[in-house]
């Protein structure tokens, strides 16, 4: 059976479909809640900040203009629902808080830890990162998001949205080499 288009979805969304709504929703939930949870880093949050996001779409759906894709004009509303939740939480959350995740399905239980602490370090390495930062390494890594699309969606160059990316790529091996070098003294001390 043949997918309907964004394009089409907002229309019929536009006249009062429900369930072209509820499709949109449910294409883009997972997404959203990841990027939730990689910026906020924590579930609650996430999940509170998902919602906002599709509220805030839901009320500015008919200013969809079709300029750019559907997905980076969502993200584009996610980005700033994440800053408004920035300017609203500070202080921000404890690092201790960052939240373990399990992984069920895995044969080795060594193998596994070893992924649970390099995904922990990293966001908790992440975390230390500037939100404009963040952001960036979110919509590359993450979201798969071209310079152009990051530029676009942030409301920055292609070359600011590079100088971004690299500046937190620098810091998050420098903060992550130095962690790993603090855990070996640790270990053998």
């Amino acid at each position: 059976m043949f997918e309907k288009s964004d394009k089409t979805l907002i229309a019929l969304a536009l006249k009062g479909k429900e369930s072209a709504w509820l499709t949109l929703v449910k294409r883009y939930e997972k997404n959203l809640y990841n990027y939730a949870l990689r910026m906020v880093n924590n579930p609650t949050d996430a999940m509170d900040l998902m919602q906002d996001i599709f509220i805030a779409l839901f009320r500015s759906l008919d200013k969809f203009r079709g300029e750019c894709p559907f997905k980076n004009w969502l993200f584009k509303i996610a980005h700033y629902r994440c800053l408004e939740f920035y300017r609203r939480k500070r202080p921000m959350q404890s690092l201790d808080d960052v939240p373990e995740q399990e992984d069920a399905d895995t044969v080795c239980l060594e193998k596994d830890l070893h992924i649970q602490q390099q995904s922990s370090a990293l966001l908790e390495a992440m975390q230390n990162l500037p939100v404009k930062q963040k952001l960036v390494v979110e919509l590359k890594f993450f979201q798969q998001c071209t310079f152009e699309d990051i530029s676009q969606q942030l409301g920055i160059s292609t070359n600011t949205a590079k100088s971004q990316l690299y500046s937190a790529l620098d810091k998050l091996k420098m903060q992550l080499t130095d962690d790993s070098i603090r855990k070996v003294e640790v270990e053998y001390v």
